[in-house]
């Protein structure tokens, strides 16, 4: 039986009426797992035995922290660092009864959009082993993709689990901020972090959110409000539903053919008895540089704390000063390296108001004009990425690598939710995805609504059509 092509509530049923044992799919999983990881490099750290549960492996992206196990975040500095506690998502999932089937592989400190920046080697996207996975999850949405997990945990700072998501041809949902706890989520820029879930199908993403979200004494930027149960997620959407689209300028650096599946995508949800609405989104404009000043000033403090003294790497010197400064020349990447300069200078006297607080400033006008847009319809639809994913080494360029998160960083920025389904195959036969976004807290009505949408598109069967 191929349990990757059937739903978590399927799985757990069959296993009821003892049809099937956890082992049975366990052993299902880690047979792919052993016979593709080779290829696609999806694992940092790869668990060899059954978990007591109900069997389900999981994949955690290797900056969420679990007891016992190493938690790298794809560097250097911290490649040695045995967890002493787990993070709250992942302790409910275990609660629940969900198996860990490894620490997925990611961009450095989740900075990056290909999975390219990892210490421990690329990670290949398993449509074409030649082709990025996307990032920063890129492990994560590998290993649901290629089936060595039915479903995998990634964060979401910039569009790090709808992109990868998108690359691979799968579900990659983003919650409004708040609704997952960040506890044991290691932080790179802490007011836009969130768990997030990559699955193959919405129901599967509903039924682990309705897990791992909710209130979190140990988090205090977790929401209060009451979550749906997985009973309540899926819901009845009636017709017309109303929808908003961008319009003039929006979609420039879109691809040719991103743009014109993204129309047919439009005319899906018409001909589906949806009242369209076409928006302006000019305002927008400054978005991604006001996410690059604030993610980055947020990461250079955050990453302040890997000198050597604590934990981690420690490189050896006479003096302290020259043990900060080896530790952190040999454990950083170059990435990681940009990124801590960039954001100590916008930090820096003289210029902190001119550039941080220019970007903070922007983000809560981002969040008003949402506010305003989400009058005009339930739900935004955008494209996930410019472009299908790019072939290994061919983004040389960081200007080109942080123009990928053009259309994923306004949910992080306004604190949305916000999912990336597949849509179609481009010509090169690569997955093509679009994302669906709605008012915060409103997770229930988007996962039906998205799930009325993935029913409809049938991408599976599509994709057998097209073969």
């Amino acid at each position: 039986m191929n349990f990757s092509r059937i739903s978590i509530e399927e799985i757990l049923k069959l296993e009821r009426e003892k049809r099937v044992s956890p082992k049975e799919v366990w052993n299902f999983f880690a047979r792919r797992r052993e016979e593709l990881e080779p290829g696609v490099n999806a694992f940092i750290t790869k668990v060899k035995y059954l978990n007591e549960g109900n069997g389900i492996p999981v994949g955690v992206k290797d900056n969420i922290i679990i007891k016992g196990f190493p938690t790298t975040c794809g560097s250097k500095i911290l490649e040695n660092y045995i967890a002493p506690y787990s993070a709250t998502a992942w302790k409910r999932l275990k609660e629940a009864g969900f198996s860990l089937s490894g620490k997925t592989n990611l961009d450095e400190f989740a900075m990056g959009s290909s999975t390219e920046y990892s210490a421990f080697g690329p990670t290949r996207n398993p449509w074409d082993i030649e082709r990025v996975p996307g990032g920063s999850s890129g492990g994560s949405a590998a290993a649901v993709a290629s089936g060595m997990v039915k479903f995998a945990l990634g964060s979401d700072t910039g569009g790090s689990v709808r992109q990868p998501a998108s690359f691979c041809g799968v579900v990659g949902f983003k919650p409004t901020y708040g609704r997952i706890s960040r506890y044991g989520l290691v932080a790179f820029a802490s007011s836009l972090d969130q768990i997030g879930i990559i699955a193959n199908s919405v129901r599967d993403v509903g039924y682990v959110f309705s897990i791992i979200s909710g209130d979190d004494p140990r988090d205090s930027t977790t929401s209060s409000l009451p979550v749906p149960s997985y009973g309540e997620i899926f819901k009845h959407i009636e017709k017309p539903f109303t929808f908003i689209y961008p319009e003039g300028e929006f979609l420039k650096g879109a691809s040719k053919e991103v743009k014109e599946k993204f129309s047919s995508f439009v005319k899906l949800l018409i001909s589906m008895g949806g009242k369209g609405k076409p928006v302006d989104l000019s305002f927008m404009t400054h978005a991604i540089e006001a996410y690059y000043i604030v993610a980055n000033a947020e990461a250079s403090s955050n990453l302040a704390r890997y000198d050597g003294v604590r934990y981690g790497l420690k490189a050896e010197a006479n003096k302290l000063k020259d043990m900060y400064f080896r530790t952190r020349t040999k454990g950083f990447g170059e990435e990681v390296k940009r990124r801590i300069l960039l954001g100590t200078f916008v930090l820096s006297s003289g210029y902190y108001d001119d550039y941080y607080g220019k970007g903070i400033s922007y983000r809560e006008f981002l969040r008003d004009k949402m506010n305003e847009i989400f009058k005009e319809g339930e739900f935004l639809t955008l494209p996930t990425t410019p472009d299908v994913a790019f072939k290994i080494g061919e983004r040389q360029n960081p200007i080109s690598m942080y123009l990928e998160d053009r259309f994923t960083i306004f949910a992080n920025l306004s604190g949305l939710p916000a999912i990336s389904i597949p849509f179609s195959l481009s010509k090169k036969g690569l997955p093509i995805g679009f994302q669906i976004l709605s008012k915060w807290y409103n997770e229930d009505r988007l996962l039906s609504f998205s799930e009325m949408l993935e029913k409809k598109i049938d991408f599976e069967n599509k994709l057998i059509k097209e073969a």
